[in-house]
């Protein structure tokens, strides 16, 4: 049966009861609420608010997710970020560049296995041109035509931009025009500063990012946006960075979906121990009442787990992320969890919820009669 949490009545606090009632008529959260909320409201009233608040953005019980699979294109980085696990840095053992044979391999399991997109990312690689990359988005788009290619991130952007010596849109269009779909909302972490020269200090600023997707969406390229939170951020610049995406997408609109993850420190230069899930619950239903412009907020179960995922799509959440056929990047920290498209139908339909498999940019795909039974 489709369920949906009661208001919580019990908030003993003025300011707290003053802006849930914000919350609940829908008005948008100043900075001064939003904390309010964060920072006091019980995890219940979170619940109940950023539920509703899904609802009526979503009001169909359904629970959307896209069918497609990660591809790293290389492992070899220049940044050397302090949260990753996965890079290597150029001419180490195990350093690599993906053949075509391999990736070809990859994308006709995909398609067999029904999914419709790819997500291709990789470092900062200093070796590779960026015809290269032209090139290998044109063999992708000729030889499969119908497959979406889901593909970079801001700070590669940024970083062929400096490289190359090319403004950012000059790179996006050139990418665009050899078959770059959408852009993916990698690499944001934490949108402050701050917080970047400690954990990324090679990588483009939080304005850069932010610059390049302003770039993107002025070009019609729909792109998602992310956050890797539990580092080196306080719980305050979690904040900034949801009204740092608010304020972009008020300009542009070009986001499709928010997707907030918790920090692995597996195998990373962190030392941390994971946040527990009411922290992620919590910054997830912040995410849903604070992004009142972004329509769709992702659950993450390959970093908290299926379970947590399944209650997440009662904090906010209305879309199950990805079949992620394959994943590498979070799995180099130590974290492997696995769903099969069964298991994912499994979990959204107990929850009391419809599976239905989508584009990028929402859109049902026309697969979904087959598989939403």
């Amino acid at each position: 049966m489709y369920f949906e949490p009661a208001h919580s009545a019990f908030e003993e606090n003025p300011d707290v009861r003053k802006a849930a009632k914000s919350a609940r008529r829908g008005e948008r959260l100043d900075r001064a609420a939003a904390e309010i909320l964060y920072f006091r409201a019980s995890l219940h009233t979170l619940a109940t608010l950023a539920h509703a608040a899904r609802l009526r953005l979503h009001p169909d019980p359904v629970v959307t997710y896209v069918g497609d699979r990660n591809i790293n294109y290389s492992n070899v980085c220049v940044c050397g970020c302090r949260f990753c696990a996965f890079f290597l840095p150029p001419e180490s053992p195990g350093a690599y560049v993906i053949s075509r044979e391999e990736i070809a391999r990859k994308v006709e399991e995909t398609l067999r296995l029904g999914g419709t997109q790819i997500l291709l990312q990789g470092g900062h690689h200093p070796g590779l041109p960026l015809e290269w990359y032209e090139d290998l988005l044109r063999w992708l788009r000729e030889t499969w035509p119908t497959l979406h290619i889901h593909a970079f991130s801001p700070p590669e952007i940024f970083f062929w931009s400096k490289k190359f010596s090319l403004p950012v849109k000059n790179v996006l269009a050139r990418l665009m025009a050899a078959g770059l779909h959408s852009l993916p909302g990698g690499g944001a972490e934490i949108l402050h500063n701050d917080v970047r020269a400690v954990v990324s200090p090679n990588k483009c600023s939080a304005d850069e990012w932010l610059f390049v997707m302003e770039e993107a969406h002025t070009l019609g390229l729909r792109t998602t946006a992310t956050m890797m939170f539990g580092h080196e951020e306080t719980p305050s610049n979690r904040l900034d960075h949801l009204l740092a995406v608010r304020a972009l997408q008020d300009r542009t609109h070009g986001f499709t979906a928010f997707i907030p993850w918790t920090f692995q420190p597996g195998n990373t230069r962190i030392p941390r121990i994971p946040l527990p899930a009411p922290a992620y619950l919590r910054i997830l239903a912040i995410s849903r009442l604070v992004l009142d412009n972004v329509s769709n907020i992702q659950a993450s179960w390959v970093t908290m787990g299926p379970q947590v995922a399944q209650l997440a799509l009662f904090y906010g959440a209305n879309d199950f992320g990805s079949l992620m056929i394959e994943e590498n990047v979070v799995a180099a920290a130590g974290v492997l969890y696995r769903l099969s498209r069964e298991e994912i139908h499994k979990i959204v339909l107990t929850a009391g919820f419809t599976p239905v498999q989508r584009t990028m940019d929402y859109a049902p795909e026309s697969y979904r009669e087959k598989i939403c039974t």
